[in-house]
């Protein structure tokens, strides 16, 4: 029997809808829900143990994952079958938990596991901009101790107009792509790349998609409501000591406010933050610490973020000294790596990226293979953050989600100012060697130089900077922090990350913690955001003012030349021999891609040695050339016949044709030798293909003067019947 399902239906407002369904699937999870747009389909379970961890944090799993046979295709490599997520679902992962996180009280640290799964795909959906809304409505049919409902939408702009969850083809015409993740009264996260757009734009985008999320939420609420609203879980809450609470304060404040205000390193800082701590603890005795140390550590922490904060709010200082709006003191290096294609290193303070181009031909494509999409990538950016950087050691265990999402927001920060014609494929490595404030940031500036050193042909530099926000909502001060330190990135009540031209915003990712933040405070941090972007830039570009006017000298040089389809093969050789040969003659790499539409080949070649490249270039020219009827072309004879010789065209070496002995002279030739001889060079006409021996004509004689005809010769059409001599063999009547 068919269980009772439950459904809502939201209106995209242009003909779309989107469906909330549950009772039907998964019933044995806390909370499940079927998410649909037109063919699309994710389901979403939610998952949370009833005891709590033995740990002093939330350990939130969210899982997205696409699943191949959605698209009716099946896994690529070796074992047919789904194994570790792909970069693409990495980054889904990570846009709903951001949102998702902040919203599960503080003390409530059950294992919890959100999976969201692509069970159906349409071509027409971009499936990763519902999974915020699958993940809260899951959530929603839960028991959990969860804040409020929210949801997740992408809003894109064609030809000016905002669009929802913009198609994959409207995306492309689009000059915004940015994810916005709220509740129904405030904004809690911005991921997104977009054109050179203004800050109003931007807001206004953010504007927009939060009215479509406040009418998600309200679909969920409804479902929950005619499902029926299960009563919130009990669970143990973390033990609470108001008068520990405060005696701690008042011991730590007024010291740590002292030290904050030093301006002090972060070695240094770090070092007397531990001895105030210290202090504190050895004030108890060794049963209080076993009985309420935990306390003692939480309550501190309170006491050091709230003494930070007021420092700033009260006199505009900050941990290091500097005002809200100073730079750390910067300094860049380009061209720092002799072998790599193009190099820089980036300094702001106590953070630091050494920045890697590498450039190739497209079979250097970072390849895309996901249910929901399929394609290639020839700019991309890889990002490095090792234990080393922030005085750490501690195991690596690959790729972790967090250097993937900074990568991306890099990749996304630059790519948009790639030529279009540009004709490597190129790669970005960022080796992060100090972290002490946004390395990402970093990661764009010395991407960009490093860029530059390479010889691409970047349109504009770019430049970018983290900051952070500092509000009290009771005396409604509030301090927009430029270049924030990585203590400043957790006591703050926003987190933002900006990126730019000169002339607009190309990337951005926020995090905002504090419920009902103004618009007004959100441009105006956006336009603090700029100044500093501009003051980056400006040592960016005292560094290395425009890209290199060339590749370097080790640098492979790329040419590519198109030719038509039907030289591909000739091209390629039988086996691929013509083109391993040309390859291992000329020290080039030629990669040949058809074109699908017009069934021509794209021809790349890449090398070091010019020459070699013009030796490639030339054998093309060969294979590929064409004569036109009646125009002259010098030969040479390379091979002689009885009934001629064979002369290959100078121009196109390797390109032979037969000269027979009838086109050598005017006279009558008895031996080809009497006329030419092998290593002669003279011209000839190209008469086309010969109508009588449907082979291609050229002829020697055609370009020498005529003999005069001899006296009393008359041309054939002039002789008289009777004047014509009988055919040999044949009798007169």
């Amino acid at each position: 029997m068919i269980p009772q399902v439950y459904k809502e239906v939201i209106d995209l407002g242009d003909g779309r809808q989107i469906t909330l369904e549950t009772g039907k699937l998964a019933k044995q999870a806390h909370g499940s829900v079927v998410v649909q747009s037109g063919k699309c389909m994710l389901l979403c379970t939610v998952v949370s143990n009833y005891k709590q961890s033995d740990v002093d944090f939330l350990p939130l799993t969210v899982d997205y994952r696409e699943k191949f046979a959605a698209s009716g295709r099946y896994p690529g490599g070796f074992f047919k079958r789904e194994a570790r997520p792909s970069d693409g679902e990495v980054l889904t992962m990570r846009l709903v938990d951001r949102v998702l996180r902040p919203l599960f009280p503080k003390d409530y640290h059950a294992e919890t596991q959100v999976m969201i799964q692509l069970m159906s795909h349409d071509e027409d959906v971009m499936p990763d901009a519902m999974a915020g809304l699958a993940a809260s409505a899951a959530i929603q049919l839960s028991d959990f101790p969860f804040e409020c409902a929210i949801s997740e939408v992408r809003v894109g702009r064609v030809n000016g107009e905002f669009i929802i969850n913009p198609t994959r083809a409207q995306l492309d015409e689009s000059d915004i792509d940015m994810v916005i993740g709220a509740s129904a009264d405030s904004v809690m996260m911005v991921e997104g790349e977009m054109d050179e757009i203004s800050e109003e734009e931007m807001v206004e985008a953010i504007k927009f998609a939060h009215e479509a999320i406040k009418i998600q939420c309200a679909a969920q609420i409804k479902l929950a409501e005619a499902f029926g609203k299960k009563e919130v879980r009990e669970y143990d809450p973390e033990r609470e000591d108001e008068e520990l609470a405060k005696k701690i304060h008042d011991m730590a404040y007024d010291k740590v406010y002292a030290v904050a205000k030093a301006g002090s390193s972060k070695k240094e800082r770090g070092s007397a933050f531990a001895e105030i701590k210290e202090e504190i603890v050895a004030t108890f005795s060794e049963e209080e610490l076993e009985d309420f140390g935990d306390l003692v550590s939480k309550y501190y922490a309170k006491a050091e973020k709230a003494a930070v904060r007021d420092l700033t709010l009260n006199e505009g200082l900050r941990l290091d000294g500097r005002k809200t709006t100073d730079i750390r003191p910067i300094w860049c290096e380009v061209d720092y790596l002799p072998s790599t294609h193009g190099s820089s290193i980036f300094t702001r303070g106590e953070t630091q990226a050494l920045a890697t181009v590498t450039l190739g031909t497209s079979r250097e494509a970072n390849q895309i293979d996901m249910p929901s999409y399929e394609g290639e990538e020839t700019f991309y950016l890889h990002y490095n953050f090792p234990p080393f950087s922030t005085g750490e050691a501690r195991p690596i265990r690959g790729t972790s989600r967090r250097e993937i999402g900074h990568g991306n927001l890099a990749q996304r920060a630059l790519k948009g100012m790639i030529p279009d014609d540009c004709p490597y494929t190129v790669r970005v490595v960022s080796e992060v060697l100090e972290s002490n404030g946004s390395s990402s940031m970093a990661t764009v500036c010395s991407g960009t130089m490093a860029l530059m050193d390479a010889g691409v042909q970047l349109k504009k530099p770019v430049s970018g900077i983290a900051m952070g926000l500092i509000s009290d909502a009771d005396s409604g001060k509030y301090a927009v922090l430029s270049d924030i330190l990585g203590d400043e990135d957790h006591l703050g009540d926003m987190d933002f990350k900006v990126t730019g031209t000169a002339d607009g915003i190309t990337a951005c990712q926020m995090d905002i913690k504090v419920k009902g933040l103004s618009y007004e405070i959100l441009v105006n941090a956006l336009k603090q955001a700029a100044d500093g972007r501009l003051h980056i830039l400006g040592k960016l570009t005292e560094t290395i003012a425009n890209p290199n006017a060339d590749v370097k000298a080790h640098a492979p040089k790329m040419v590519t030349k198109t030719i038509p389809g039907e030289y591909i093969g000739a091209l390629i050789g039988p086996g691929g021999k013509v083109i391993q040969e040309l390859q291992k003659e000329t020290g080039t790499t030629i990669v040949i891609n058809e074109d699908p539409v017009t069934e021509e080949g794209n021809v790349e070649i890449l090398g070091t040695n010019q020459e070699g490249i013009d030796a490639v270039l030339a054998k093309i020219d060969s294979i590929t050339f064409k004569p036109a009827v009646g125009s002259v072309y010098e030969v040479k004879v390379v091979k002689m016949l009885d009934f001629g010789a064979v002369v290959e065209y100078m121009e196109a070496p390797g390109n032979e044709v037969l000269l027979h002995v009838s086109e050598l002279a005017w006279e009558r030739t008895e031996n080809v030798s009497d006329v030419v001889n092998m290593g002669d060079v003279f011209d000839v006409k190209y008469f086309g293909i010969d109508s009588r021996t449907r082979k291609e004509k050229v002829s020697r004689k055609a370009l020498l003067p005529r003999p005069p005809r001899p006296e009393g010769d008359k041309p054939r059409g002039d002789r008289p019947k009777g004047d014509r001599k009988p055919r040999p063999g044949k009798k007169e009547n």
